[in-house]
């Protein structure tokens, strides 16, 4: 498959823009666009995310654009950096503005609200299951991408061929990326890593030590694995950089949104409070709800989940939570 000279990253938060920009600096024609036109009026202005990434000049080739129409036109690749709750409704707007030669990726992470669905299954319902797809997912952190910090990531999609576009795409001094197959498996990591990181983050804003987060980590991983797994996912996958490595980034460094949000739960803030004061999207927050239905619709027992269900939903104290994850009936570690 030829490489694309147009692209169009739709989504202009932090993680957006850092692709737009590490894509601008390959040479590449990016159209970046967000759906508020203040924003990007003076994302245009200034040549820089001032709000999200301040201080990160864009490069020539990225082209700030609040008009969904014009940033799609003439491109063939589209770059999808939306709340996952966001995800179908964005979908729906592009369907009637594009051509059957376009291709779609997407870096948003999290499953469908209600539905439970993993968003490579509303691409497939809303633009044919037939269309090239791929999702880029991994230890990211935007703005170590913006800078050039190394990074890798993992791109999964329909087709092999195309997988290998996307890598060499995004491939640069500093990006690596790897190929998949495993589009369900490299979602759900995606998805559920952000549950998790609640749950370490609300450890570690009780004080309860390293010892804590890397039991959480590690059973997290079992977690995700039996889900993974009853929903078809390689389990390759899931020691792999969109889960393993994205599970161990977001829950052991401050960077991380729903890490933030698990410590600030543990200090006595309300969720309302904390998520004002975030000032940005958290997902682990929808998707504890949708990644617990998940489980109970499949059978899967996902205790570390229930108890940030809990703690989010149902107004349960951090401290009872954590008394009750430790004082689960004993078991085999190893118990799929």
């Amino acid at each position: 498959m030829s490489e694309p000279r147009v692209i169009a990253v739709l989504g202009a938060g932090s993680w957006g823009t850092a692709l737009a920009i590490l894509l601008a600096r390959k040479g590449l024609d990016v159209r970046l666009w967000g759906r508020n036109p203040r924003h990007m009026a003076e994302m245009a202005r200034e040549r820089c995310n001032s709000r999200y990434l301040p201080g990160i000049d864009f490069p020539p080739g990225l082209r700030p654009l609040a008009d969904l129409a014009t940033a799609i036109r003439g491109a063939g690749e589209l770059l999808l950096v939306v709340p996952s709750e966001a995800f179908r409704d964005l979908l729906r707007r592009i369907e009637p503005l594009i051509g059957d030669g376009v291709r779609v990726m997407w870096a948003s992470k999290g499953v469908e609200p209600g539905s439970g669905k993993l968003l490579h299954q509303l691409v497939a319902e809303e633009l044919g299951v037939t269309r090239p797809m791929a999702v880029l997912s991994g230890p990211t952190f935007a703005r170590e991408v913006a800078v050039g910090l190394p990074t890798a990531l993992t791109v999964a999609a329909n087709d092999a061929a195309y997988a290998e576009t996307v890598a060499r795409l995004l491939h640069s001094e500093t990006f690596r990326a790897y190929t998949s197959d495993d589009m369900t498996g490299v979602e759900l990591g995606g998805a559920v890593k952000n549950v998790l990181a609640i749950a370490t983050g609300i450890a570690d804003g009780m004080g309860l030590g390293a010892n804590t987060r890397a039991a959480l980590i590690t059973r997290g991983l079992a977690e995700i694995q039996r889900l993974g797994l009853r929903l078809g996912g390689h389990p390759e996958t899931f020691m792999g950089l969109a889960c393993l490595g994205d599970l161990v980034l977001t829950c052991t460094d401050d960077q991380s949104r729903n890490r933030r949000v698990g410590m600030g739960l543990a200090r006595g803030q309300s969720l309302e409070q904390v998520l004002a004061e975030l000032g940005q999207v958290a997902e682990g927050v929808g998707n504890a709800r949708e990644i617990r239905q998940l489980a109970q619709r499949h059978t899967v027992e996902m205790p570390i989940v229930e108890q940030v269900y809990q703690v989010l939903y149902q107004g349960k104290a951090p401290k009872q939570a954590a008394m009750d994850l430790l004082s689960r009936d004993l078991k085999p570690e190893y118990s799929f």
